[in-house]
């Protein structure tokens, strides 16, 4: 009888779309890498964004005993998901097996990575610049999804990540739309904060856009709205937007 089967559920669309939303909405993790000099692992956090497609994006420090792991043996392991109140162990979390790669300074990808990390996590802006920080993508190559007792998944990449033809031209126009967003239409993102994030506090802006859906944020507080159907090109964005806030309204 093989016990492993009987452990690991089928991986169906609920459990794909929990996996995406603990990765949309972190703002750090859990970083386990192998020490080279110890020959062991070793976990530390770090604060964490996403790419365009949804792959993890670290900051850290060449002076750090993890980056000098990751320098060594990029093999690693990423960590996502709060607990909330009561057991710890009946909270979403989703352990993600990944190899890091240093984005090189000044380049389309650092330049791309910097913008995106530093809308979800701004309070980096006092040590991006520093000479010892750098980017790396955490290149995903497995997964383990833990939904609450009794509910283990295996996903792929690509069941968590993002593939759309989409993407690009969505990456270079995602910061004039998010600052066009926050400008003017504050009230479109209170009700996508308020109808489908199930939010009821205020202060919401938006912090990123990908063909999946956008991420909203109110202090440290960080939430995923899915659209209702990904994108297939990145003028598509407006339209879903205001049919998006007329739904909400309507409800």
């Amino acid at each position: 009888m093989d016990k492993k089967k009987d452990v690991i559920q089928k991986t169906d669309a609920d459990a794909i779309l929990l996996a995406k939303t603990l990765l949309r909405e972190a703002r750090y993790g859990a970083l386990g890498v192998l020490d080279p000099e110890m020959g062991a692992p070793s976990v530390s956090r770090a604060g964490v964004a996403t790419d365009m497609d949804g792959t993890p994006l670290i900051l850290i420090s060449l002076l750090a005993s993890h980056t000098r792991s990751l320098l060594a043996d990029p093999r690693c392991s990423l960590l996502l998901g709060e607990p909330g109140k009561g057991d710890a162990l009946a909270h979403p979390r989703i352990s993600i097996n990944c190899r890091a790669v240093r984005l090189e300074r000044g380049s389309a990808l650092e330049a791309r990575a910097r913008r995106r990390y530093l809308n979800r996590n701004p309070k980096a802006k006092l040590y991006v610049d520093l000479g010892d920080f750098s980017f790396f993508r955490l290149e995903v190559q497995n997964a383990s999804l833990n939904g609450g007792f009794g509910k283990a998944y295996l996903l792929t990449p690509p069941n968590l990540l993002t593939n759309s033809p989409a993407l690009d031209a969505l990456a270079a126009s995602e910061q004039g739309a998010l600052d066009h967003m926050n400008a003017d239409h504050l009230d479109a993102i209170a009700v996508y904060a308020h109808h489908f994030a199930r939010e009821k506090s205020d202060g919401w802006t938006v912090i990123g856009f990908d063909p999946d859906g956008m991420d909203i944020a109110s202090g440290d507080v960080v939430r995923r709205v899915f659209f209702p159907q990904p994108l297939a090109e990145a003028g598509e964005l407006r339209k879903v937007l205001v049919e998006m806030a007329r739904t909400g309204r309507a409800a």
